[in-house]
């Protein structure tokens, strides 16, 4: 059965948990941590997001934003997700 979608309304702030793969480890060193942090920065002005708080643990996120759109949550942490897991796996990332 397919995931019902997220009710996202902009101008309402979220809080928002990404979480590794079997809560595996996302980041493995301070630079995983430093690219997560750029990327994060970079995505939230694509994407009309005011982020107000951040935790990084070491096998999840915890983000509290704002997007100025309904969509902006959605397509940031796409966006994030998918670019992040493609560095991550690259051999010339490590």
């Amino acid at each position: 059965m397919a995931r019902q979608p997220r009710l996202c309304l902009g101008g309402i702030p979220q809080h928002i948990i990404q979480r590794g793969n079997n809560r595996q480890a996302c980041f493995g060193t301070d630079e995983d941590y430093a690219a997560y942090a750029h990327w994060l920065n970079e995505y939230s002005k694509k994407y009309q997001l005011a982020i107000h708080a951040w935790v990084f643990m070491t096998n999840h996120v915890h983000l509290l934003l704002t997007a100025n759109t309904d969509d902006g949550v959605s397509l940031m942490m796409q966006t994030l997700g998918r670019h992040y897991v493609t560095v991550q796996s690259s051999p010339l990332f490590h």
